[in-house]
Formats: C-alpha cells, sequence, structure tokens
C-alpha cells in the first residue's frame, strides 16, 4: 500500500498541482496587460522575425492554453486569448511557442529526437492506457501465467517509450523558454520589470511537463515491481 501511494497517488496529486498551478498563474497574469500593448500574434511575429524566420504561419485556435507550435506544416496556433491579447501571459505563451520555431530552425537536436519519437508515442500511449486500466487487473488474474507477464512487459514497454519522450520534452520546453524570455526584454516587448508575470506564467506552465514525467515514471515503477513479483512467485 505504501509503495502504491509512493508511486501513484503521490505523482497523481502532484500533477493535480501543477494544474491548478498553471491555471491559476495565467489566470492572474493575463489580467495584466503589458505596457506596450503588443498582441500576442505581433510579439511571436516579433521574435520569428528576429530569428530570420519567414516561412510560419500564425494562426489562432479555439480554447484556453492550446497553444502550439507544429514544426511538420509550420504553423504557430495561439489561443484566441493569446493571439489577441496584450496580456503579460499573453506575451510569454506567444513567444515561447516562437521560440520552438527558433529551435526548428537553429536544428536544437533535442526537439529533433522529440519528433522522431512522434510516431512511436502515438502507438505506446493507448497501450499503456489500456495496461494501466484494465492489464493490471487482468494480469493479477492471470498470476505468473505467461498471458499476465505479457500483458505487464508490454505496459512496461509502453511506458518506457513515453518517459523517454517526455524526459526529452522537458529541455525542449526549458529553452524554449528561455529563448521567449530574452527576445521579449531584447525586442523592447515587455520592460525589464514586467517579466516577473512572464517568468510566473511560463514557469507554472514547464512545471506540468515535469508532473507528467514524474507521474509516468511512477507508474512505470510500479508495473515493473509487479512484474518482478510476479517472477518471483513462479
Amino acid at each position: 500500500m505504501l509503495i502504491w501511494i509512493i508511486l501513484i497517488i503521490v505523482p497523481l496529486l502532484f500533477g493535480l498541482y501543477a494544474q491548478m498551478r498553471v491555471s491559476s498563474t495565467y489566470n492572474k497574469n493575463v489580467q495584466i496587460p503589458s505596457r506596450g500593448g503588443i498582441t500576442g500574434r505581433e510579439a511571436a511575429q516579433a521574435v520569428l522575425e528576429s530569428a530570420g524566420i519567414h516561412d510560419v504561419e500564425i494562426v489562432p485556435v479555439e480554447g484556453q492554453l492550446t497553444d502550439h507550435f507544429d514544426p511538420t506544416h509550420k504553423r504557430l496556433a495561439l489561443s484566441e486569448h493569446n493571439y489577441n491579447g496584450t496580456s503579460l501571459a499573453a506575451l510569454g505563451v506567444s513567444a515561447h511557442e516562437a521560440g520552438h520555431a527558433i529551435q526548428q530552425k537553429v536544428g536544437y537536436s533535442m526537439m529533433k529526437f522529440r519528433q522522431v519519437m512522434v510516431p512511436a508515442v502515438q502507438i505506446a500511449s493507448p497501450v499503456a492506457w489500456g495496461v494501466l486500466s484494465f492489464g493490471i487487473l487482468l494480469a493479477s488474474l492471470l498470476g505468473a501465467k505467461a498471458l499476465g507477464i505479457m500483458i505487464l512487459q508490454l505496459g512496461v514497454v509502453a511506458l518506457v517509450v513515453i518517459a523517454l519522450f517526455q524526459l526529452v520534452t522537458l529541455p525542449v520546453e526549458f529553452d524554449a523558454s528561455s529563448r521567449a524570455k530574452a527576445q521579449l526584454v531584447n525586442l523592447g516587448i515587455v520592460d525589464a520589470d514586467e517579466m516577473h508575470g512572464v517568468n510566473e506564467t511560463l514557469d507554472a506552465a514547464a512545471l506540468t511537463y515535469v508532473a507528467a514525467f514524474v507521474s509516468t515514471l511512477g507508474n512505470l515503477l510500479y508495473l515493473l515491481l509487479i512484474l518482478t513479483g510476479g517472477r518471483r512467485d513462479d
């Protein structure tokens, strides 16, 4: 029971905390307008142009914090509040996504590795979800039989792929935020004393990626404990 709490419940609570923090931090800083009155779209465009990037399309998308950069189609999508907004949160998030476009232009190795892993993660995610949702129960009913062990092994492989992907994602996200923070000040989009709101927003967002990795790692270790425990019973 203690192991289950440490590996499953604690990471779950950490993830919930990270989600609440990013939501509350964003909602606070989205209410603080920047002095320059530049929109998120304009900020992203300025960051891109300063890096010599002229072939990335900036488009609005529905939802909150649905912002992302699509390197395959060279499309930078900003949620409507960030696309049109002039808040510190909007500028921080928009510049962060532009930071990903800069990573692609300069050939940032971790971003390349992350993109190579995308197809494998798309396969691994439903497998991991299925094993964690139903596979553990089925494997426990089967005991140490070959099928039960195979189900757990399949879940372990899937979680290893996802954990590696999430681990690689961390430096990608941290680097994009670092580029964003530097460019916002260097280009005069925000004043230095306004950076607290930007830093707070981006740091809270980064915590969600850390929480996701910790949660996956906890699930992976839990499956490994079940699997090795089952083998001892042979």
